[in-house]
């Protein structure tokens, strides 16, 4: 009778063991959506036609660079308004990656990289529920006749406010480098 007390006790021991209180929700992971298209609208605030950079990645980190396309050359003396639009057009219909960049706002924000020997200025015009820049929409100031490079970068999760991209954080979820020309 011990033998069985003892083997009884050693099963349910075991039962116990076995059985676990994980009562934790799994926490909900938002994978990063693939964007293969940036576009950037530039509208000129005296009328005429918009100037439209865009990049091109449809085989993402592939081979293939991307495809960069520069409508026409900006005007000295002029501000733009623009707008960036982000896609993942290895879907049909290309689904619009903005929308969800605005969407969660807090966890986004553009930066503007503008090289040596180009003399613009961009400022981000749209903030996040917070009031942190979010940078989706922007003015840019075309200010001399000038040459160098526009870099748009899009970081995830960056720490906000910030000081700039050296001091943000966060993931970069693309970054796109145009080669602009001021006359």
């Amino acid at each position: 009778m011990k033998n069985l007390y003892f083997l009884a006790t050693v099963l349910f021991t075991l039962l116990l063991a076995s059985c676990s209180k994980d009562n934790e929700t799994p926490e909900v992971v938002n994978e990063e959506e693939l964007i293969t298209t940036l576009t950037v609208t530039l509208v000129p605030d005296t009328g005429g036609s918009s100037i439209v950079l865009t990049t091109r990645d449809l085989d993402g980190d592939g081979p293939n660079e991307p495809e960069i396309t520069i409508s026409s050359n900006l005007t000295a003396g002029v501000t733009y308004n623009g707008t960036i639009e982000l896609l993942d057009e290895t879907k049909s219909p290309a689904e619009d990656i903005t929308e969800e960049v605005e969407e969660e706002a807090d966890e986004h924000q553009f930066f503007y990289t503008i090289g040596s020997g180009l003399d613009v200025t961009a400022t981000a015009t749209n903030l996040d529920s917070e009031g942190n820049l979010l940078g989706t929409e922007f003015e840019l100031t075309a200010n001399t006749a000038s040459n160098g490079s526009l870099t748009f970068t899009l970081r995830h999760e960056p720490t906000k406010p910030n000081q700039g991209l050296s001091s943000a954080g966060g993931e970069t979820d693309i970054a796109a480098t145009f080669s602009v020309i001021v006359e």
